[in-house]
């Protein structure tokens, strides 16, 4: 007699699993993968870009090329570094390509659900500052510093995709920290 073993979800496999299912043509695995990387290739978009207009627009342009290289992905367990390869690639082309621009919507986003007035003012100014404060940074150490806290790449990964050795990354992102850590003092 046959011991019937308990099914997972699609819904709760982990990366591994449905980027492999997805580079074989997998749909509902693939959109799982969008679903749960969403938010936070969005909050890379909107940091290197500094502007919500074409937030939508770049990572749904990203999650369209992941959909093409899937199949040659040679690690599915890392998807979502790459994820953040492609979107912060696709990010930084936009940028150099256009002129940067306000967009009046950053000024009424919040930055956790609390929809409270007060708390809405205060997500509203904090955001603002760190916008502004990484707007000061140079774009070196900008890119680091989104690629490596938003992003949650490794030195080396920063390294590669930006084109430049380890050390400058190092460098650049403890520069990025020390200056980030003054202006925003006041938010601590």
């Amino acid at each position: 007699m046959r011991e019937d073993t308990p099914r997972i979800s699609i819904a709760d496999a982990d990366d591994r699993i449905l980027a492999g299912r997805a580079a074989d043509g997998d749909v509902a695995a693939f959109t799982i993968l969008v679903r749960r990387h969403t938010p936070r290739l969005r909050a890379a978009t909107r940091l290197i870009t500094r502007s919500t207009l074409e937030v939508d627009d770049i990572v749904q342009e990203s999650f369209v090329t992941a959909w093409q290289r899937l199949p040659d992905l040679e690690d599915p367990g890392k998807v979502q570094p790459w994820l953040m390869r492609i979107v912060t690639r696709n990010a930084i082309s936009r940028v150099r390509a256009s002129r940067p621009c306000q967009d009046i919507d950053d000024l009424y986003s919040t930055a956790s659900g609390d929809t409270s007035p007060d708390r809405v003012v205060e997500n509203t100014a904090q955001m603002a500052a760190l916008r502004e404060t990484l707007d000061g940074l140079p774009s070196l150490q900008r890119d680091c510093w989104v690629l490596r806290e938003i992003g949650g790449y490794h030195y080396d990964e920063i390294a590669e995709q930006l084109g430049t050795s380890v050390s400058t990354v190092r460098g650049a992102l403890a520069r990025a920290r020390r200056f980030i850590i003054v202006r925003m003092e006041a938010w601590r």
